[in-house]
């Protein structure tokens, strides 16, 4: 009997072996078969900017194609098959290759984002090898743009690559915004162009991420993802936005990815910069780099991107400080309020972490109707003043919950609730019907 239950167990072993040896064989095969046509479409054409063509298989399809369905399957696990689609069908934009863009792109391109297009002026660096995502030591002299498409060719040949080897200015720009992207990363380092950049973005109606300087820090824990508004701790996006609002008049409405932390250590001047200059004027010093950090803005600039284009964007942490006694005090007049307006505080379905995700999270410290129209100057600084501002019921039907209450100022409050909710048409009840809504996605509410 044992002799006749282990020869099953070993057949089914070996059955096992088999199968899994056929699914290496093929995969090899394929493989392969893709490499042999990633060789014979190279060889057809290498420009300046050039477009990568892979297999007549678009990323689109990976719901029918095996091998991008098993490839993006956790992908689809996680935004779910429409998500995906969304970001399949996507065109963005990335200008600057170092540290945050290659990154970024990276991701963008392993996340099965359907056609990319790299935008950089400069070369693959020995130096800069701590820090880029995929080069090598063979790369170096090789533009940082070609670099990138040969390397993202390899893992994932059905993307559409164009990579475009120049810098960005004023004269480029149908150039390398055209075609209608649905996303931009700008990860320059340069101010003037940086500037130019997101100018042009916000003009055309571009979606667009900034980054701003990963060099000098090393504490993971201090990145912030921001409107342009609130970042007055980082030196290179303080003078963007100091540039965008005297030369062009945009005083919000840019998102950046920023880090609050303190250089560690200073720019190191050299005596000719023009060794190191590929564009006169263009880099004076360089900026001590640990390689991780540059890594992590890019991963976050990308899991940004990827949410927004999936339609699951996420909170971002904010900026603002507000300190333990301005929570108790919302729990105090939340409690008050509904002792006089409803006679009892039975309604109140929130406690203490409810009220510090609401006011700090959600409403930012300030009134929804201050946040909604975006201010500017509005988020100067890191603390936040709620002394004249009440967590207020929006319906005044329901219960004081999580996803029913809203800061406002006493007379704003008051005022609502003698008119009742205002109508769908209204910007301020949009805007808090979409802030109520994510209340109810982080909170799993039906």
């Amino acid at each position: 009997m044992k002799d006749t239950a282990a020869f099953v167990a070993g057949g089914a072993v070996g059955a096992a072996v088999a199968v899994g040896a056929l699914q290496y064989w093929y995969r090899r095969e394929w493989n392969a078969d893709r490499r042999q046509y990633s060789e014979t479409s190279e060889k057809e054409a290498r420009p300046t900017s050039s477009a990568v063509q892979g297999p007549s298989c678009k990323l689109s399809d990976f719901t029918s194609d095996e091998v991008l369905s098993e490839q993006f399957t956790r992908n689809v696990q996680f935004f779910g098959q429409n998500g995906q689609l969304n970001i399949a069908n996507a065109f963005v934009v990335v200008v600057g290759l170092g540290g945050v863009g290659s990154h970024a792109a990276h991701m963008l391109l392993r996340s099965g984002i359907g056609k990319l297009r790299l935008v950089d002026f400069d070369q693959v660096s020995v130096s800069s090898l701590n820090r880029h995502a995929v080069a090598t030591r063979e790369d170096v002299g090789m533009s940082k743009a070609q670099c990138l498409k040969d390397h993202f060719h390899q893992i994932l040949p059905e993307a559409d690559i164009e990579a475009v080897n120049a810098m960005y200015t004023e004269a480029a720009e149908d150039q390398l915004l055209g075609g209608s992207p649905d996303f931009v990363l700008d990860a320059i380092d340069n101010i003037d162009t940086k500037v130019e950049l997101l100018a042009a973005c916000h003009r055309r109606g571009l979606p667009v991420l900034s980054s701003a300087g990963a060099g000098s820090r090393a504490d993971p824990t201090r990145l912030r993802i921001a409107d342009i508004a609130e970042c007055s701790s980082d030196k290179l996006s303080r003078s963007v936005r100091y540039r965008l609002r005297r030369e062009h008049a945009i005083c919000s409405g840019i998102t950046v990815i920023l880090s609050l932390e303190k250089p560690r250590v200073r720019l190191i001047h050299i005596n000719n910069p023009s060794d190191y200059q590929i564009v006169p004027g263009f880099r004076v010093g360089i900026v001590p780099v640990l390689g991780t950090m540059p890594a992590m803005f890019g991963m976050a600039a990308a899991s940004h991107i990827l949410c927004q284009l999936a339609g699951q964007p996420f909170n971002p942490e904010p900026i603002v400080e507000i300190t333990e006694q301005q929570y108790e005090t919302q729990i105090t007049r939340l409690l008050e309020r509904e002792e006089t307006k409803y006679g009892g505080t039975q309604g109140v379905a929130v406690d203490y972490s409810d009220v510090m995700y609401l006011v700090r999270d959600i409403w930012r410290g300030v009134s929804s109707h201050a946040l909604g129209l975006q201010q500017p100057g509005l988020h100067r600084g890191f603390n936040r003043s709620t002394a004249n501002l009440v967590l207020a019921r929006w319906d005044a039907d329901r219960a004081a919950e999580v996803d029913n209450l809203v800061l406002m100022t006493f007379k704003e409050a008051d005022r609502h609730e003698s008119s009742g909710a205002r109508s769908s048409d209204d910007a301020h009840a949009q805007y808090v019907h979409q802030r109520l809504q994510l209340v109810r996605t982080e909170y799993c509410i039906g």
